[in-house]
């Protein structure tokens, strides 16, 4: 179950000497004093809730404390639930690789990348090939390159034993492949 990260003052726990109140049905009720609004949330049977502690003064609700609870998680379950999770795609290059196979790999990172998917571009080096590790760099930066409409770097290439990998994440403004997009067109 999804619970509240922070921590919500209620009642007696709100030590402000002034508080913002707003009534159990969302009226204003003015700045008053934090006993007053104490006395006023008892009379009515209710909970004293902090909703907005960095407002000044503090903002407080005159609401049923574990409805207020259980509308905050059902507000934070709909937000998960409407994230996109992007998965970790890997691509795997090596520094001898041909132009045709290398245009086929940037290919499908810009596919991966317009699925709003991370890609992880790793380039491999086998027994003498570390000796040249400015070809594989080279490699990379092209690779680079040719991803920079679709893509942008969210973690530089790194060397990490016999191989170099980065990360490359989709850019803001791209739209995922099948989405409609519709173009204007001007009748003819």
């Amino acid at each position: 179950m999804v619970g509240i990260k922070k921590f919500i003052r209620t009642n007696e726990r709100i030590r402000v000497p002034e508080v913002r109140l707003v009534g159990p049905q969302g009226e204003q009720l003015g700045v008053v004093s934090s006993d007053k609004a104490r006395e006023i949330a008892a009379q009515s049977g209710l909970d004293l809730v902090e909703v907005a502690p960095q407002a000044n003064p503090p903002v407080c609700r005159i609401i049923d404390f574990s409805k207020f609870k259980y509308d905050q998680e059902k507000k934070e379950r709909e937000a998960k639930k409407h994230q996109k999770q992007g998965h970790l795609k890997e691509i795997r290059l090596k520094p001898n690789i041909d132009e045709h196979d290398f245009q086929t790999k940037v290919k499908q990172a810009i596919g991966f990348l317009n699925k709003k998917d991370r890609v992880k571009v790793t380039l491999f080096f086998k027994g003498r090939q570390m000796e040249h590790i400015d070809l594989g760099r080279k490699v990379l930066d092209k690779f680079i390159t040719e991803t920079q409409n679709d893509g942008q770097i969210e973690k530089d290439p790194t060397l990490e034993g016999r191989m170099i990998s980065l990360i490359i994440a989709p850019r803001k403004g791209n739209r995922p492949e099948g989405s409609n997009q519709k173009q204007a067109q001007t009748p003819a």
